[in-house]
């Protein structure tokens, strides 16, 4: 009787340990889940901060050429020439034989007319970019 008491005892202590693992089993199974879930929504954050990284990279990008574009523009803004320096020039080059005053006479004008028809230029009286581009050399050194 001894025996069969230990053994039912032996045989109850098993099934209630057996019992117990399983459901520690699926308790961890159901653990497990819900962390792959967490990590699955976290992989999905970190993707989308990727994205909004490399978006505000090519921004930084675009903005950066685009300020390089605007300074290398800002050069290239038109520039009046100074009227005494035409004349001067046009002296040099043998073209003007009036007073250099900063005025843009007819003296002046019939001096450019005539330094664009000796250099192939568009005669037109006016300093524009191409008759300055020539015209410049002369600001410094005389023709005799």
């Amino acid at each position: 009787m001894v025996k069969k008491v230990l053994w039912l005892g032996l045989a109850a202590v098993g099934i209630f340990a057996l019992s117990g693992c399983a459901t520690m089993s699926k308790n961890d199974a159901l653990s497990n889940q819900g962390l792959r879930n967490k990590i699955s929504a976290l992989e999905a954050q970190l993707s989308e901060k990727d994205n909004q990284i490399n978006s505000l990279k090519e921004s930084m990008a675009k903005s950066e050429q685009e300020a390089n574009l605007g300074a290398q523009n800002a050069g290239k803004v038109k520039q009046r020439v100074d009227v005494k320096q035409i004349q001067t020039a046009l002296k040099n080059a043998g073209y003007f034989q009036g007073t250099v005053d900063g005025k843009m006479g007819k003296k002046t004008r019939k001096a450019v007319r005539g330094f664009q028809r000796a250099n192939n230029l568009p005669v037109d009286g006016k300093v524009g970019k191409n008759t300055w581009e020539v015209l410049k050399g002369y600001l410094e050194k005389k023709v005799k």
